[in-house]
């Protein structure tokens, strides 16, 4: 009877963490660049099992405790649409632009920066974003950025070269809020050189449709476990009266 506690409990832990997950896509579905996140699952026997041989199989089919062994992001590339803002940049291509904040440094597929009061490009609420040569910086008179990246003045001069970079193992990355990742020190990141739009924003690859689905269904099972812990609960205590008349 108690394996049946954990059976249930773990899936309700489980459903609770994928609906939170589906419901933070949900929330991020008009944030640029924003790639949507999964659960991995697997179950208890299944993992004790890769923990202690290095082996895949699993033991046998009966049902088993529930786990979660990895949040996995969805990278791809989302469709590019049209601003009219000067400050606006999107990717088209593998990469991510590099933001420098005040304890360490991001990497975003949100290209919808601004300019701060001292010239330089920034990514709101997260840092500057990187060139080559260091933070940007952009004339309030107006600047270009070609399709390679590179930055101009208005007389066509060459100012620096935005930071694009590639991790070698995306699922290594660190996500954080608004659609930002951390490189840790097992990440090594690669400068690339993928098309840059100026004026132009990735949208969010979130597919609304999809994740309201999804939602629904986790819902569902995550309710279908909670009844189920109901009906053990009772079972137990029916149990401990009729041994209480004994």
């Amino acid at each position: 009877m108690f394996s049946g506690f954990y059976t249930a409990a773990s899936g309700m832990l489980m459903n609770q963490r994928s609906l939170d997950m589906a419901a933070n896509n949900i929330a991020n579905v008009k944030t640029s660049g924003y790639k949507p996140k999964r659960l991995v699952k697997t179950t208890f026997n299944e993992q004790l099992v890769r923990q202690m041989n290095g082996q895949t199989q699993g033991l046998g089919q009966g049902s088993t405790i529930s786990i979660g062994t990895r949040e996995m992001t969805t990278h791809g590339q989302a469709p590019v649409v049209d601003t009219g803002q000067t400050y606006d940049l999107a990717i088209n291509g593998d990469g991510f632009f590099v933001i420098q904040g005040t304890d360490g440094q991001y990497l975003t597929r949100n290209g919808h920066f601004k300019r701060d009061e001292e010239g330089n490009l920034i990514l709101p609420g997260v840092g500057q974003v990187m060139g080559d040569g260091g933070p940007v910086y952009v004339d309030e008179s107006g600047f270009r950025v070609g399709a390679d990246g590179i930055i101009y003045d208005n007389e066509d001069g060459e100012l620096d070269q935005i930071q694009i970079v590639e991790p070698d193992d995306y699922d290594n990355l660190t996500f954080y809020d608004n659609g930002t990742y951390g490189a840790g020190g097992g990440v090594t990141l690669t400068q690339v050189y993928p098309t840059v739009y100026q004026g132009k924003l990735e949208q969010s690859g979130v597919n609304l449709n999809n994740e309201m689905t999804r939602a629904m269904e986790v819902q569902r099972a995550f309710q279908s476990c909670g009844k189920a812990l109901t009906i053990i609960d009772q079972m137990n205590q029916k149990t401990a009266n009729e041994i209480g008349k004994l």
